[in-house]
């Protein structure tokens, strides 16, 4: 398995737990599981899989700890690593802005030459809106701990899935 590092922003806890499971579910270790906000330019070069994730807040915002990291990737030549997204957001209060942060970290990245995996299908999720569904997909996988947890588990194992072949 290539070398993966899984980065995520959380401010409730709900992303950091996703990212553990997430990381149990593919197989990476605890050591390899970091809080956004202490990242480094150098913490990414041992890795050749950035698996990243945040919240959404308010209208459609990245959790707070990724902006100023958000700020450091664009400005580094990531044409050799593969990106894997995954975010937690709220279909019923936020239905309008459901996941946003993910299109907003693809958007961001796409300037910095990685390679990204495909997301989730959309059709299966209740919202209104997302600025991260591009052609009918999630750019990453879109997660609703608030109103359907029961669905995380089954979520987390079909992406996982779709993302081993990109992690041989």
């Amino acid at each position: 398995m290539k070398q993966t590092g899984i980065f995520y922003g959380s401010t409730t806890g709900v992303t950091e737990e996703v990212a553990g499971r997430i990381a149990k579910a593919l197989g990476v270790e605890d050591a390899h599981v970091h809080n956004i906000s202490d990242l480094t330019a150098e913490m990414l070069d041992g890795y050749e899989v950035l698996v990243l994730g945040s919240s959404t807040w308010g209208a459609g915002d990245l959790q707070d700890d990724w902006y100023a990291a958000l700020d450091m990737m664009k400005l580094l030549d990531l044409s050799q690593k593969t990106v894997a997204l995954f975010g937690c957001g709220d279909s019923g209060s936020f239905s309008d802005t459901f996941c946003d942060a993910i299109g907003t970290l693809y958007q961001s990245l796409q300037q910095t030459g990685c390679r990204f995996v495909p997301g989730v299908d959309a059709g299966e999720y209740c919202y209104d809106s997302s600025s991260a569904v591009v052609d009918g997909k999630f750019v990453g996988l879109a997660l609703d701990e608030v109103n359907e947890p029961d669905k995380t588990d089954g979520r987390i194992a079909g992406w996982v899935e779709l993302l081993r072949p990109y992690l041989q």
